[in-house]
């Protein structure tokens, strides 16, 4: 299903949602009594799947920052989002407000599940995301090695510990030259955020948009570690070889895979980082991204960006 629904909610969430409620509704924005339950799906905001009489919507309400070194979590940049692409691709948004609460966006309901299986779809789907319009004054996505290289050390800067020198030492070899590309990108296109249904896809979660190379995407979704946590197992050989021959541009895929060392080196950092500060889950997560960094830097000693292939 589409993030797990739940009826249910501890002490402290159950008076945010009775206060928030009972905002919203005397501002006539939704009704006091329409159904609504809360989606546990999401790993940083607080969100509700209501029925109001004008159609199911989400509430979403957004959390503190938490100075994410590769998530931000902005209101601001996820409603431009929403108001820019068409509707399908992401959801359609239907309020922004500042509340005493926090910020929060209401928008659509996009029917369907989480993706599990079958990335040919999301692969094309990502190709009509990367192709829309371009949407200005977003954050630049790291773009080439150096920069890759650049953005995981800062990482693991704020990490500590033995694991941090493993890490660090890890660092793949061999240079891949910036791509200069300025498409629109989703930034954690992971299997939570990524709805299907039938033969629409619609990507949510649109807090962290970037622009630069499409290759982020590709790495993002490929990431053993953000496979296992979101959808319980990693890409099979045969899923990675699928999702890679239907992203529509050769030239991406074959970027993607000459920076596919940097990619899980960064995972591996980014994991080491949520492990530091409480994240249980991605102890596991960390040692996939591991042996897979180890696995593909051997592998990708001497290709480039421009001899890659499928």
């Amino acid at each position: 299903m589409q993030r797990q629904a739940s009826t249910h909610s501890d002490p402290e969430t159950a008076q945010l949602e009775a206060a928030l409620f009972a905002w919203l509704g005397r501002r006539g924005l939704l009704s006091g009594t329409a159904a609504r339950e809360i989606l546990s799906g999401g790993r940083t905001n607080r969100l509700w799947h209501v029925r109001p009489e004008q159609g199911d919507r989400v509430v979403k309400l957004y959390r503190e920052q938490d100075g994410n070194p590769l998530f931000p979590n902005s209101h601001d940049l996820e409603a431009r989002a929403l108001r820019h692409l068409p509707a399908g691709l992401a959801p359609v948004l239907c309020d922004q407000l500042d509340t005493p609460f926090g910020p929060c966006l209401i928008y659509a309901y996009s029917p369907g599940e989480s993706w599990v299986s079958d990335p040919a779809p999301i692969a094309r789907a990502l190709g009509r995301v990367h192709a829309a319009p371009v949407l200005t004054d977003l954050p630049n996505a790291s773009d080439g090695s150096a920069a890759l290289r650049e953005q995981t050390l800062a990482i693991l800067d704020q990490c500590d510990g033995g694991q941090r020198n493993r890490v660090r030492n890890a660092m793949p070899t061999g240079e891949v030259a910036p791509s200069r590309v300025a498409a629109l990108l989703h930034g954690d296109p992971v299997p939570g955020n990524i709805i299907h249904d039938g033969d629409r896809v619609t990507f949510i979660d649109w807090q962290c948009p970037l622009i630069g190379d499409p290759a982020h995407d590709l790495g993002m979704f490929l990431s053993p570690a953000m496979q296992w946590i979101y959808r319980g197992q990693v890409l099979s050989p045969a899923e990675r070889q699928l999702f890679l021959q239907s992203y529509p541009d050769p030239e991406t895929v074959r970027r993607s895979n000459a920076l596919t060392p940097w990619h899980h080196w960064r995972m591996a950092a980014y994991c080491l980082w949520k492990m530091q500060r409480g994240a249980a889950e991605y102890g596991v997560g960390f040692q996939l991204e591991f042996a897979a960094l180890e696995s593909s830097a051997r592998g990708a000693e001497g290709v480039t960006a421009n001899d890659s292939e499928v």
